[in-house]
């Protein structure tokens, strides 16, 4: 896969109609890891409540949302995003997604590598952390290939898209290991 053939977009260049189809097409895909995402568009007009906040929240600070775009396609085909951002420890959390046909190529691990960097980089973070479901293999690479180390399970410390209480794997990234893993 030829990751030339995609892009990152901030939410601020993204229409709220891309947003949508790339959550509504990809919800069943992604419910379990993104599910306060998805409970929140199960409408149009949710979906654009949703948008919204999130431009705020990003013109404040409080998130920064990358978007991947399929340049062959111009659709939107993924998101890498950055929450949970705690100046006092200057910690943060990357989430991310790709619609299921594109799964498996590469592309949200060069991604989120890109939004790794922009994290120790520009927001100047001493850790970056990733909750992953133990049962996303997927992700799990994603996070390993990218440097980080696997810190442990939190039992019943999310609760997923049918309101059940699931484990999360807790995967974190210093910025001295990050240091080392770009220098290798």
């Amino acid at each position: 896969m030829n990751h030339l053939n995609y892009k990152l977009q901030r939410i601020h260049a993204v229409s709220f109609e891309a947003f949508f189809d790339v959550i509504y097409s990809n919800k069943s895909y992604i419910e379990k890891g993104f599910a306060g995402t998805v409970k929140r568009c199960q409408t149009k007009e949710e979906a654009k409540l949703l948008f919204d906040e999130w431009v705020s929240e990003e013109s404040e600070g409080k998130i920064f949302s990358f978007f991947i775009e399929s340049l062959e396609t111009n659709t939107l085909v993924g998101l890498v995003n950055i929450k949970n951002i705690d100046p006092s420890v200057k910690k943060c959390e990357v989430g991310y997604f790709i619609s299921e046909q594109m799964a498996g190529n590469g592309i949200v691990s060069k991604f989120t590598s890109d939004v790794v960097t922009y994290c120790f980089e520009t927001l100047h973070m001493n850790k970056v952390f990733l909750r992953i479901a133990p049962e996303n293999i997927g992700s799990q690479k994603v996070a390993t290939k990218n440097g980080f180390q696997k810190e442990g399970v939190l039992r019943q410390e999310y609760k997923g898209f049918q309101d059940k209480y699931e484990d999360v794997m807790y995967f974190g990234l210093l910025k001295t290991d990050y240091l080392k893993h770009r220098n290798v």
